[in-house]
């Protein structure tokens, strides 16, 4: 991402990096102060790494009918949309199936280089063994269902920050940026938001990486090449397949996609990867614009994606 305004602040948050840019210098504190508010109530809710998360409560009472916070029905019912949406290539029921491949803790602490691990191909529980009451936020889930809302937590945590933070300095511009999840609030710099595409978010800034335009909504990249650990001398990562209930075996190592929310972008790059040769055509269906780098680094771009100079269309919903 470009540094072009003078508002910055970096941090770490939920797992990965935090940054926060608004127009204004002088919103900073306000703008912070309202991220980091977002950020702590998503944690305590929706963290699978925490065990006194009221997501971890919910998994230790199956077969229970469990009244939820709002902010966790937010999240859950996100994770739901996710799911339907993509056919089930994104599903909050991997729960197990991610442990179960090594991704048992906060990334910043799991074994990088590991002792071999017996993980057995099987498709995950499914999204439909979820019985949530929208209206009453009452959930169920059966017995052996893990709920993990990784692939779309983060980003709502992007958009409800950008948000709040918009707010809080009275209509000023934001970007904030969690770890390759990022949203955009309130009146855009002159010339929009410029983001560089990478497949680290924490990457320094390059005038020979690709960069897209953006004056509204969200853009996510999703990778199988940073969150990655070895076990046995197997290359594992977390981004899971559930029809496999293994890491995701495709062509695509990034998928980057520009959508109306950071959720929604978030949904479609991991589906993208998770899809495999299928994703170019499920992604201009849905006429989003989007970015795919294969295993050998070549690079395809649906229709949608911008030329040099010429914002991308964020506009685009599920």
């Amino acid at each position: 991402m470009t540094t072009s305004v003078l508002g910055i602040a970096d941090d770490q948050a939920l797992g990965g990096s935090l940054r926060l840019v608004v127009t204004d210098p002088r919103s900073l504190r306000a703008a912070k102060a309202a991220v980091d508010e977002v950020i702590e109530a998503i944690d305590a809710a929706a963290s699978r790494f925490r065990p006194d998360s009221e997501l971890s409560r919910l998994n230790a009472a199956p077969e229970k009918e469990v009244a939820v916070s709002m902010l966790l029905g937010q999240a859950i019912t996100a994770g739901l949309r996710g799911a339907q949406l993509t056919e089930g290539a994104v599903d909050p029921t991997v729960g197990t199936a991610v442990k179960l491949a090594g991704y048992d803790a906060d990334f910043a602490q799991v074994i990088k280089d590991g002792g071999p691990l017996r993980v057995r191909a099987t498709q995950v529980p499914g999204w439909r063994a979820i019985r949530f009451e929208a209206a009453t936020r009452r959930v169920w889930i059966p017995r052996g269902v893990e709920i993990d809302l990784g692939a779309t937590a983060k980003a709502l945590a992007a958009d409800l920050a950008a948000r709040a933070a918009a707010e809080a300095i009275a209509g000023g511009g934001v970007l904030v940026s969690l770890g390759g999840d990022i949203a955009v609030a309130g009146a855009a710099p002159a010339g929009g938001w410029a983001v560089q595409v990478s497949e680290d978010s924490g990457a320094p800034v390059d005038s020979r990486e690709e960069t897209v335009t953006i004056n509204d909504g969200g853009i996510a990249t999703s990778s199988t090449t940073v969150r990655r650990w070895t076990r046995g001398a197997v290359s594992l990562h977390h981004i899971i397949d559930p029809a496999t209930g293994l890491p995701a075996d495709g062509p695509w190592r990034t998928a980057t996609v520009v959508a109306a929310t950071c959720v929604d972008a978030n949904i479609a790059s991991t589906a993208a990867i998770v899809k495999g040769h299928r994703a170019l055509a499920w992604l201009e269906s849905r006429g989003l614009a989007a970015r795919l780098v294969d295993q050998d680094g070549s690079v395809e771009r649906t229709s949608r994606w911008p030329s040099v100079g010429v914002p991308a269309n964020s506009r685009r919903s599920l």
